[in-house]
């Protein structure tokens, strides 16, 4: 089917790159974002975020008329929801964003049209979006088509995972399902596996609750060696040589807005049948407390024997290595937790950032140089080309040393 136009609402970290990439397959694209400085940068053919590809090819889309980018939504063929979802206070979800867009394309609807949600979502959200269509535009049931697709990239490999991963794709009938697929698959090769509406929400909410229980398990045992003086790194790696054992790297905490954030989804809406999975979040939050309380200590002991307070070097403030972004960074939330008692002698160090507007950033080797203690947060490339030093106390959180 020929589409006249794509309108992509939200030009985030997934908005923006699944937007380039549509626009790659020679679809006319509109990306709609709130903050007109964004929308300014993206129609210069330049982005604010920091992704392998991304920048050439937005600037290649931009050039050729196949991307735009504005502060309001117009008439379109597909509409494609993929703001945030973030929390209210408690860790209660807010679908606010998602109604705000919503409300926003609802008089640019009209028949046989394509409604999809992208963004995270409680279970049931598709669903309310529709009533809200449907309360406000009642001509338009059963003659619009509305769908659930999660996303599931990987930061550092956006560009082609969402070309190459496979999709699940949830309608709130079956012929929004096929219509979803039928758009889908103008740009993604991985295989589009057709469901219902609330099984597509579940899924993305299952697959980093899992993966949360998962790391939660490896952060758990680097507690237990840590206290039983056990080497955390060879012991996973020794278990592993199991044939159906895979435990994953411990880490000083889960970031992200995926890992660290979609379990609340169920914990909130499911509280009683939630037990592990709340209780995951609880250990991997527990652990980047524990990494600052561990580096508060090492500062103590310096000073104690010593006799001066040590230059302390914080090694990477990203949720993940080699990436820029710090949304719900278990490092950011240790940087912070250290600096509460001690801000002078403290040098952070992110690579991936220019400059941020709290923490001062000191170049990776000059901090490593000066400090008495280095503590490693993150594993970014740049840290595994420092060498050892025997003088100098390391707590190495991420493995970048093992």
């Amino acid at each position: 089917m020929a589409y006249n136009q794509i309108c992509f609402m939200g030009l985030g970290y997934i908005g923006l790159p699944t937007a380039a990439v549509s626009a790659g397959k020679e679809l006319k694209v509109l990306g709609v974002d709130i903050n007109a400085s964004v929308v300014e940068t993206i129609n210069q053919g330049h982005i604010h975020i920091i992704e392998p590809g991304l920048a050439e090819q937005v600037k290649h889309v931009v050039e050729n008329g196949n991307l735009r980018a504005a502060t309001k939504p117009q008439i379109s063929d597909v509409y494609l929801i993929v703001v945030p979802t973030p929390f209210k206070g408690n860790h209660e979800p807010d679908i606010s964003f998602v109604e705000a867009a919503t409300k926003a394309v609802i008089p640019l609807l009209k028949n046989g049209d394509l409604y999809i949600i992208e963004s995270t979502s409680p279970v049931g959200t598709t669903e309310k979006m529709a009533d809200l269509i449907f309360s406000q535009r009642a001509e338009l049931k059963d003659n619009i088509h509305i769908a659930y697709c999660p996303e599931r990239v990987l930061p550092g490999n956006v560009l082609y995972e969402l070309t190459h991963n496979d999709r699940v794709i949830g309608g709130i009938n079956e012929s929004s399902t096929a219509k979803a697929i039928e758009f889908y698959s103008t740009f993604v090769e991985g295989k589009l596996h057709p469901t219902n509406a609330r099984t597509a929400e579940m899924c993305k909410l299952t697959e980093n609750s899992s993966r949360d229980v998962q790391i939660a398990f490896a952060n758990e045992l680097s507690l237990i060696c840590d206290k039983a003086g056990i080497n955390t790194w060879e012991l996973i790696n020794l278990a592993n040589k199991h044939p159906r054992v895979n435990i994953l790297q411990p880490s000083c905490g889960v970031g992200g807005h995926c890992i660290a954030v979609d379990p609340y989804f169920l914990t909130s809406d499911f509280p009683m049948e939630s037990q592990l999975i709340g209780k995951a979040r609880e250990i991997n939050n527990y652990k980047s407390f524990w990494c600052a309380e561990k580096i508060h200590n090492a500062m103590l002991q310096f000073e104690l024997k010593n006799g001066n307070k040590p230059k302390v070097a914080l090694m990477g403030l990203a949720f993940k290595p080699n990436i820029d972004d710090l949304r719900e960074s278990p490092a950011k939330y240790i940087v912070q937790k250290v600096m509460q008692s001690e801000q002078n002698n403290i040098m952070v160090v992110e690579p991936n950032i220019a400059d941020h507007h709290i923490f001062k950033l000191t170049p990776f080797d000059e901090a490593y140089e000066k400090a008495d203690i280095v503590a490693f947060l993150v594993a970014h490339k740049q840290f595994s080309t420092l060498k050892k030093c025997g003088n100098k106390i390391i707590l190495d959180f991420c493995g970048i040393l093992k």
